[in-house]
């Protein structure tokens, strides 16, 4: 069956069933993702998906269903699956379906390459990135990872108020992971560029970046313990910040999983701090005109110089606080229930490069590698303990490689006591980004 036909027959008999009100939420895709390793290509993968969920009340209870099947069967296999799952819930606070907004935003959009794009020229490029990076320095043993990702999604919500909305977005990534041997050293690193142009996407500069992030990490060596000024690079801020980005969720801070519950309106970090939540950054991995209920997509300053603007919120969390949803709904594909979570996500960017900061703190460290962010951070309380690796400054030079050490703090501690936030702002491959941040001094065992 047709989809756009099938979708209004879903509704027709959500009506005809006794479904109070429903909601319709579509998802489609193409990707692709293919590697290299020894000059051959040892991983080739496409698939296409579809899939529908079909959300509704009953009884002022709300149901969920989904389906990947498009016929009659299907429809009343997802009108049976509202209804039972409705039948179930005891919770008191319930989700919504939305009539909508007056408006919503158009973000300008780069018509993606995409579709000119054969397979063959995304194998190409896997084995020029791995090529590349082999020559690019003789200490490279081998490249564990020369990959390439491309997909398309288009999203649809469409409900029984007449709401019909629907947002369509592309991606191209390119990945190399070479492995550098020295003596007896080995260590390895890696470099990724991802965007929506695929034509973007040059092997020889990302083979090449891939094999001076991994190549800088031979000679390093571990540091004595004790309190050192901090520089988190962008890309090991952003993890941080990715592990740590549920404290600002308004659904966390209701269920007592974040600290910031009722901190709105005051200082939680340092005046050089501003977080934004901006889904309408045009080419973001985030980027969308209405979130995953159809409320319209905003721009706003969740810290805004130093103080909780406000949190996260879809629009139960909101109805819950007595405030304006943010817009803030997500759903991790058609399956998945509504909950909270950011679009394009970041430290808005000072005036100086990381050189800049370097030259600023003088003598200390810089992070660009942080592990253990599953088992070593604790998202409620903010408390970390993380490997990490990086190299040191010294007098507001880069010093030698780092590797073998752990840092220590809380992140909460960590927002207040920022001293200065970078220019180099980067989103690697994720709608979370950041650039580098002189958060002060943490603790570093060595």
């Amino acid at each position: 069956m047709d989809m756009n036909m099938f979708i209004d027959r879903v509704l027709e008999a959500a009506m005809a069933a006794g479904i109070d009100t429903a909601e319709v939420y579509c998802q489609t895709g193409e990707n692709f993702r293919a590697s290299a390793m020894d000059g051959e290509i040892n991983q080739y993968q496409v698939s296409t998906s579809a899939g529908l969920s079909l959300r509704g009340t009953v009884a002022g209870k709300m149901g969920y269903s989904a389906t990947q099947a498009f016929d009659e069967a299907a429809i009343r296999q997802l009108i049976e699956g509202v209804k039972e799952s409705a039948a179930l819930v005891e919770a008191n606070e319930q989700d919504e379906i939305f009539a909508g907004d007056e408006a919503y935003p158009e973000i300008p959009k780069a018509e993606s390459d995409l579709k000119n794009v054969t397979p063959e020229q995304k194998l190409a490029l896997c084995l020029a990135m791995e090529r590349a990076a082999k020559e690019a320095d003789p200490r490279i043993w081998k490249v564990q990872r020369a990959m390439v990702m491309t997909g398309a999604n288009t999203i649809r919500i469409k409900n029984s108020y007449g709401l019909d909305l629907s947002d369509s977005g592309s991606v191209c990534m390119a990945y190399a992971a070479p492995i550098a041997k020295e003596g007896d050293k080995t260590v390895t690193g890696g470099h990724m560029v991802a965007g929506s142009q695929f034509a973007a996407l040059n092997a020889e500069a990302i083979g090449k970046k891939a094999v001076e992030e991994t190549v800088c990490q031979l000679g390093g060596k571990s540091v004595p313990g004790g309190e050192y000024r901090i520089i988190m690079r962008n890309d090991a801020m952003q993890s941080l910040l990715s592990t740590f980005a549920g404290v600002f969720s308004a659904e966390n801070a209701q269920q007592k999983m974040s600290l910031l519950d009722g901190k709105e309106g005051t200082v939680i970090a340092s005046e050089a701090v501003t977080l934004m939540d901006d889904p309408l950054l045009p080419g973001g991995f985030g980027t969308q005109r209405f979130d995953s209920e159809g409320s319209a997509s905003i721009t706003k300053a969740i810290i805004d110089k130093g103080v909780l603007t406000t949190l996260l919120h879809n629009r139960k969390t909101a109805r819950k606080q007595g405030v304006k949803s943010t817009a803030n709904a997500s759903r991790a594909n058609y399956t998945a229930p509504v909950r909270v979570a950011p679009t394009n996500f970041f430290f808005k960017p000072g005036e100086k490069d990381l050189a800049g900061l370097m030259a600023d703190v003088g003598n200390g460290l810089v992070v660009t590698d942080l592990a253990g962010l599953h088992s070593g951070a604790n998202p409620t309380s903010g408390d970390f303990s993380l490997l990490a690796k990086g190299y040191t400054i010294e007098d507001g030079q880069r010093g030698h490689a780092v590797e073998q050490i752990t840092v220590a703090g809380n992140f909460y501690e960590v927002l207040k006591a920022v001293v200065a936030v970078g220019s180099d702002l980067e989103f690697p491959g994720d709608s979370i980004g950041s650039p580098s941040v002189d958060i002060g001094t943490l603790k570093v065992s060595g």
